[in-house]
């Protein structure tokens, strides 16, 4: 029988930390596509999400509610990834890049399409778009994420939406 580094280190865990480990992994897909939709990079966006589980590693004795992790997560990871665009700004003027990058599974050109419409939209209504559709988010759990009220929120919806309608029509997807 074969014993792996990462299941001997698992096994010396307290149950709390091994709980802690496996609803970071059940995340970690969501989470993902999140930072992607932010940074527009997939080594950004893998290394966002490892900062975020170690922000919530150290600080995980701070969240109160258990069946709140998914949002708190979501928040860290939110957090970092605008941390990450801030210091971006401080080091050098951002150079674009392709909006296919990294895309491999992406299938169709309505898809492809429908990723460059969202890269479009201002970051504020994008995120409250990816974390609706992407993530299945309601507006009540977006709202506490983002720290920001519910109507906000539909407003931003609405909004993004509009915009995400228009940069479709604009590229002849609708």
């Amino acid at each position: 029988m074969e014993h792996t580094w990462e299941g001997e280190q698992v096994r010396h865990l307290n149950e709390q930390e091994q709980l802690f480990i496996y609803r970071v992994l059940e995340q970690k897909k969501i989470l993902y596509s999140i930072a992607y939709s932010y940074l527009r990079s997939e080594a950004e966006a893998l290394e966002m999400v490892q900062e975020t589980t170690y922000r919530a590693w150290v600080k995980r004795g701070s969240l109160k509610d258990e069946d709140r992790f998914a949002p708190w997560l979501t928040r860290i990871l939110i957090n970092c990834c605008k941390d990450e665009l801030k210091r971006r700004k401080r080091v050098a003027a951002p150079v674009p890049e392709q909006a296919s990058a990294g895309l491999q599974e992406m299938t169709s050109d309505r898809k492809l399409d429908m990723e460059q419409a969202l890269e479009a939209v201002k970051p504020k209504y994008r995120q409250v778009l990816v974390l609706k559709y992407y993530r299945d988010m309601t507006l009540t759990e977006i709202a506490e994420v983002l720290g920001k009220p519910e109507g906000t929120v539909k407003t931003w919806l609405n909004k993004g939406l509009k915009q995400l309608r228009d940069k479709m029509r604009i590229k002849g997807g609708l």
